[in-house]
């Protein structure tokens, strides 16, 4: 019997190595994803190796440096009190990525168990649940995000449970559609005749089949949550100074935009660079992944 077991656990990785080769193949064709993941693995690396890359500390004043052009000295010039906005913006990369990825997790994880419940056990809770997500889905998720930090006040964890409680709406109707389509399929069917527990077969045999929109979904969600961050920090309900952040650098750089356009272009583009990456990685794992446009 353990033998039967070993080799099954074996097909069944292999499979998965298999399928897995198979997505990296589709998406190798498709450059643009490519160009998107490169982008995308920079910036984290960049992230991650801040303290040694960047040649300033992001908060350290020089008064006597105040609102230079870049130059061989400071790459992207310096803001009004002297630092250096080259190191304030590898800095705030960690920041943005910190927001984006900790808050789409909140809102797969959530999203995904919600969305996941309605659509298996339908009837009553799936009405409670999916009614409660429409209630969220009639306000804008900039708006709903904003109206969470002003109760909750501004700073980095509260940015981030704001931006997630924002988006699980999205997550838990995209789950639940999966959930619906194959639940009743003959895996879940056999699962259960086997005496499977419905949490066990939530967990272990429908999530791990409807994690390929899911993981699209969130690649797109990290780029709107890290652009909806850098709103709510333009307007002043997002990070704080002196932490470095791409949204309050640019609010901070708006009033010498006239005199100083660096001070504004280059968080600026570190948004666009950042959110197009993403949202062409997004749509590249979105044709990988889809089961249609196998050859």
């Amino acid at each position: 019997m353990n033998q039967v077991n070993i080799g099954t656990n074996k097909i069944v990785k292999k499979k998965k190595s298999s399928q897995l080769i198979e997505i990296w193949k589709r998406l190798k064709k498709n450059k643009l994803a490519l160009v998107g993941l490169s982008i995308i693995i920079i910036l984290v690396l960049v992230a991650i190796f801040a303290d040694f890359i960047a040649p300033y500390p992001y908060a350290k004043q020089n008064l006597q440096a105040t609102f230079q052009f870049p130059s061989s000295k400071h790459f992207f010039g310096t803001d009004e009190f002297g630092r250096d906005i080259f190191s304030r913006i590898i800095y705030g990369s960690r920041i943005s990525f910190e927001v984006g990825f900790i808050a789409v997790s909140i809102a797969v994880v959530v999203g995904g168990i919600l969305g996941a419940m309605a659509g298996y056990y339908g009837g009553k809770l799936d009405n409670l649940i999916m009614r409660s997500m429409d209630m969220l889905l009639a306000i804008p998720q900039i708006l709903l995000a904003i109206s969470i930090v002003a109760a909750l006040g501004p700073g980095l964890a509260n940015l981030m449970i704001a931006v997630g409680i924002s988006s699980i709406p999205g997550y838990s109707r995209i789950v639940r559609a999966s959930v619906l389509s194959i639940k009743d399929q003959e895996f879940v069917e056999a699962a259960r005749a086997a005496g499977s527990s419905n949490t066990r077969i939530i967990f272990k045999h429908i999530i791990p089949n409807v994690l390929a929109p899911i993981i699209v979904q969130a690649t797109l969600g990290v780029a709107l949550a890290i652009l909806t961050a850098a709103g709510l920090s333009f307007i002043g309900l997002g990070i704080q100074p002196p932490t470095p952040e791409w949204g309050s650098m640019l609010s901070g750089g708006r009033g010498y935009i006239r005199d100083y356009w660096y001070m504004t272009m280059f968080p600026g583009l570190a948004i666009v660079v950042t959110i197009f990456a993403l949202n062409v990685l997004g749509d590249g794992l979105r044709d990988a992944l889809d089961p249609r446009l196998k050859n």
